[in-house]
Formats: structure tokens, sequence, C-alpha cells
């Protein structure tokens, strides 16, 4: 890529002497941070599908402590600009290492390294692509000018979905694409989100959630659709539990949906949530989920008692546009649409939680597999960058010592 422009970035350093991490200049726009910062919270509009759902909802939220900080900006990289092209859909960062991230920029699927700072095109959806492999099902005249709406990197494994039901996958050690087909023809068959995950034998499977209403399951082995499952709204999101059996199914409707991951059929639903949900997401102790909804309000549920959340986490601005728990099941982070990711202590019961604050929007954001790193991708046209956030473990021997 490019050579970063050094100038513009902002190191740890440089930010904990006053520089602004974004490197937005204050001084020369005549504005503080402060007083932007108030006129956003006063100006941005939430999106909703139901009139008035976070009005409504905040009344159930609970209070939390803004204390602690349990990651600390390390980097912002102003080089690698992470886009979006989706107003509700924003899974387009996904870290495979404390050091490694993969992002959507414009046509771009790049590959960054914290390490060298260097930004790789992984592949190119502007012109025309083609799988490289022949599988039964794989759509051997490929695709042009595919727009990214989702992506997922796990392992080797690259696969991002388009606005026309496309999925595109790739071997991350291999050259070219291996497999590439339509999920649906349907007019409204954009591609909401993916999950990557390995089977209790070790195949490596994902499941895409479709705008058709549909969740499919694609077996990587071979290369086959495994399983459909055909829900009454558009499916935006699905978490798998960690011990496979479970699916936790949120979208166009206020209800979250658990199904059996074998059957496909419905075990629980969810109510609670007054708006569309865009995003999930299993805790790895395989009794607690999280669900992210336009009201502005992130829930918790315990799958052994599904008659109500067990806590309702408030956004500052807008939808909870995506959630992630770390692998060791201390944090939860949620994204809002712009400007801010709430970091809860799970341990706290969710009371404490750190905010991260910026402005632009949120494309994504993936800790590392080792909970050391927090990617986040923020898109404007001027101070548009890659941030990245290090973990803290001191706080853990304070913790002890009362």
């Amino acid at each position: 890529g490019p050579l970063p422009n050094k100038a513009s970035d902002t190191s740890s350093e440089e930010a904990r002497r006053g520089k602004d991490i974004q490197g937005i200049p204050w001084d020369r726009l005549e504005l503080t941070r402060e007083g932007y910062r108030e006129t956003r919270l006063l100006q941005y509009k939430n999106y909703e599908n139901v009139p008035n759902s976070a009005e409504a909802a905040m009344k159930a939220c609970k209070s939390t402590e803004k204390d602690g900080t349990y990651y600390e900006f390390r980097r912002n990289t102003r080089s690698v600009k992470s886009t979006i092209l989706h107003f509700q859909l924003r899974n387009l960062v996904w870290a495979t290492s404390k050091h490694d991230a993969y992002l959507i920029s414009h046509y771009s699927v790049l590959h960054w390294s914290a390490l060298s700072g260097v930004d790789t095109e992984i592949m190119n959806v502007e012109g025309h692509i083609a799988p490289s492999e022949k599988h039964p099902g794989s759509l051997l005249e490929g695709f042009s000018q595919t727009q990214v709406s989702t992506l997922a990197v796990k392992d080797n494994l690259l696969v991002a979905g388009g606005f026309q039901g496309e999925l595109i996958c790739k071997n991350l050690d291999q050259e070219g694409i291996s497999f590439c087909c339509r999920t649906t023809y349907d007019d409204n068959a954009i591609t909401n989100a993916v999950e990557i995950f390995n089977t209790s034998s070790g195949a490596v499977h994902f499941i895409a959630s479709i705008n058709d209403s549909g969740v499919r399951e694609y077996d990587m082995e071979r290369y086959q659709l495994c399983k459909h499952f055909r829900f009454d709204w558009p499916v935006n999101h699905t978490s798998l539990s960690p011990d496979g059996k479970l699916v936790l199914v949120v979208g166009d409707d206020p209800d979250a949906l658990l199904i059996d991951a074998n059957s496909g059929k419905a075990i629980h639903s969810m109510k609670g949530h007054l708006d569309f949900s865009f995003a999930s997401a299993w805790s790895p102790d395989g009794r607690t989920f999280a669900t992210g909804n336009q009201d502005r309000t992130c829930r918790v549920w315990d799958a052994r008692n599904l008659s109500q959340s067990l806590h309702v986490l408030r956004g500052n601005l807008g939808a909870i546009r995506s959630i992630r728990y770390t692998s060791d099941g201390q944090f939860l982070s949620m994204a809002e649409p712009a400007d801010f990711v709430h970091i809860f202590d799970v341990k706290s019961d969710y009371n404490k939680r750190q905010e991260l604050d910026f402005f632009g929007e949120i494309s994504g954001m993936s800790f590392s597999p080792d909970t050391d790193t927090l990617f986040v991708g923020v898109w404007d046209r001027t101070y548009g960058s890659l941030l990245q956030y290090g973990r803290l473990y001191n706080y853990s021997y304070l913790d002890s010592l009362f």
C-alpha cells in the first residue's frame, strides 16, 4: 500500500501529551472537543424502524458507572480508511491476532499489520473476480463490482458477503478465490452477517444471515450448503453458542429467537426490545448472550431463565450495531453507529464500563483472539482511520488486593 503519512497518525505517547487521538486540530477549527461533542449528542438522529422506540426503551436501562480503563489507546492509523456502504450493517473489521486486522476500504479487502505498519490488499472486488477452484455450486463466472456488506475472518478463512446475496470465500494462505456463490436471487438478498466457526469434529463451517429471511450454513471442507432455515422476517445477525447447540437469531422483529442449531426449531422467543435488532453475541461461558437493538439498548440474557433480560445497557446516541465478548468472557463491548464504543466489565455484573469516545461512523470492531487488542474502524471523509486499543492488565492485581 501507499507509505503511511506518519504525520497524520497518532501514537499513544502523542495522545498522552495531549494530541487528539484522531489528529483533529480543534484549535484550527475554532471548536472545542467538548463543545462539538455536546452538539453531536443533540443533533445525531438515531434511525428507528419503530417510532420512539429508544425513548420508551431508556426507561428500563440500568445506570452504570463509567470507571476504569480496561483498554487504552495505542495507535490511530489514518492511512487505513475503513469504509461503510450500509447505514445499519457494521461488521467490517476483524482481528485475527493482536497485530493483524482485516477491513473493507471501498472495493478493497485489506490486511493491516500493526507490527510492520503496512497494509496489503487481499482482494479487490471492484472489477471481476471468479473462483480459481472448481466446487459444485460454485459460481464459476464469479462476480463484478461486488459491494461488500459484511465480512468475517477466522484462522485462514475470509468470507465476504455482498448486497446481492454474494458470498466470496478466500483461503488466506492460498492464491486466488476458493468459492463464490449467490445465496438467493431475491430482490432483497443483502448478506447481513457471517459467522465462521469450527464444528465439534473440527470442520470449518460458516453461518450467513440473509435479508431474504434465511439463515444458511455452509461446510467449507466440501464447499456445500448444509442447512437452510427460514424465518418470518429478514435476519440481520446470528450467533452460535459455544457448544454449537443453539443459534441466537435477530432481525426485523423486536423479539430475538433461540433455535436448535441442528433442526432449526424455535426453542424460545425473547421479549423486551422495542425495535429491530442488528447485533448478537454469546459469552464464552455458554450461559449468557447479548442482543443489540435500534431502541438504543443492548440486552444481556441468561439461557437458564429467558422470561426477561438480566441487564439493559444503553447507548449515548444511537442503535447498538455491533457486540463482541472477549474470548475470556471478561468484557463485553458494544458499538453505536458513530462516536462511541462501550466496554463493560462482566465481573462487575455489567455495572462498570469504559467509554471510548471519538468522532465518525463505526464500520466495525473486533477483539483479537488473545483479548490483548481492540480494533475499531472509523469512517469519516477527513478523519477516517483504524483505531487500536490495548488491554491493560494492571487492574486485575488491584482487585486482588481488596
